[in-house]
Formats: structure tokens, C-alpha cells, sequence
């Protein structure tokens, strides 16, 4: 009984589907509010921006798409600094932009925690491309079949007991 009057976020009602106590006792978790669907951001002054999340190894990067010159934001840092002026990096980032010929037309903000430099610049590079299909569905046609928008699930395996690494045994030694 003492359970049922901590959780708040339950209702308690009567039914006959449980009996506790001898009194028929039914809880359910209070309604959640929805959140609204993935819909362009309003900023300031009145332009609009597309928010999208790629992931990639253990990189997480939130990504938001802004009207402006086409210039990389990452963790508030100038995106050639942050990839450390690494060249695949950086163009693995503006391919889906490139590929729609908006290299120069929109902003990217990008929040990149988790993982290294490549995970992050990969995930960022998902992410710019889920958030140009908000910007206009008709865009997958372009970027799906050059693999845009899959995401890569390969991830480090991990260690098992009584070897080396993931797979690698010590050498067998047969006496």
C-alpha cells in the first residue's frame, strides 16, 4: 500500500483485474504528453531550421540546418578547427549538400559528443542528410541511392575473457 501512495506519476482506480488487500485495486500511468512531430524550427527572425540527430560508432551529433553562407559550426567551434583541417572529414560532411547543390545555402550548427573525429564527422554527415529530407521529402531520391541515409551499425566488439582483444587468442601450443 505504501508503494502505491509514493508513485505520483500513477492513478489508482478500482477493477476487478488486481485484489490487494481485498480491495480490487487497477493502476495505470498517468497520460504523457506527445511531443510534436520533427517540424522546422522557428528562429528569430523568421527563417527557419532544420533539426536532425546522426549517429555513428559512439558519436551522437545533433545537427541543425540554417539558412546562411554555408559555413560549419561544431561544438561552437569552426568546423575546419574542430576536424583539425582533416580534408575527408570535411567533405564527408558537405557531400549531401554538395550532392543538392546547397553547399552554399544553408548553415550547419552541429552538437558532436561521444566517439572521435570520425565517428563525429560520420554522424555528422547523416545527420545533415535526415535533416535536408525534412527540409524537402523529394530529396531521398538523390540521396538514398549514394547511401546517404543508412545508418552505419558497425560498432566496436567488445573484449571477451580469456583472449587478447575481441577475437585474438594467444598462440596455441600444442605441449
Amino acid at each position: 500500500r505504501a508503494r502505491l501512495e509514493r508513485a505520483a506519476p500513477r492513478t489508482t482506480t478500482l477493477s476487478a483485474r488486481a485484489t490487494l488487500g481485498g480491495c480490487a485495486l487497477e493502476t495505470r500511468a498517468a497520460p504523457r504528453a506527445v511531443a510534436p512531430a520533427a517540424a522546422p524550427l522557428r528562429i528569430d527572425a523568421g527563417e527557419v531550421a532544420y533539426r536532425s540527430v546522426g549517429r555513428r560508432k559512439r558519436a551522437i551529433c545533433q545537427v541543425k540546418l540554417v539558412p546562411g553562407s554555408g559555413a560549419l559550426r561544431i561544438n561552437g567551434r569552426d568546423g575546419a578547427d574542430y576536424l583539425q583541417h582533416n580534408p575527408d572529414y570535411l567533405t564527408a560532411i558537405m557531400e549531401p549538400l554538395e550532392l543538392l547543390g546547397l553547399e552554399a545555402a544553408y548553415d550547419i550548427e552541429v552538437r558532436a559528443r561521444g566517439g572521435g573525429l570520425t565517428g563525429q564527422a560520420e554522424g555528422t554527415k547523416l545527420g545533415v542528410a535526415r535533416a535536408l529530407l525534412e527540409l524537402d521529402e523529394s530529396n531521398r531520391g538523390v540521396l538514398k541511392p549514394q547511401g546517404l541515409l543508412t545508418r552505419d551499425a558497425r560498432k566496436v566488439e567488445r573484449k571477451k575473457y580469456g583472449l587478447k582483444k575481441a577475437r585474438k587468442a594467444s598462440q596455441f601450443s600444442k605441449r
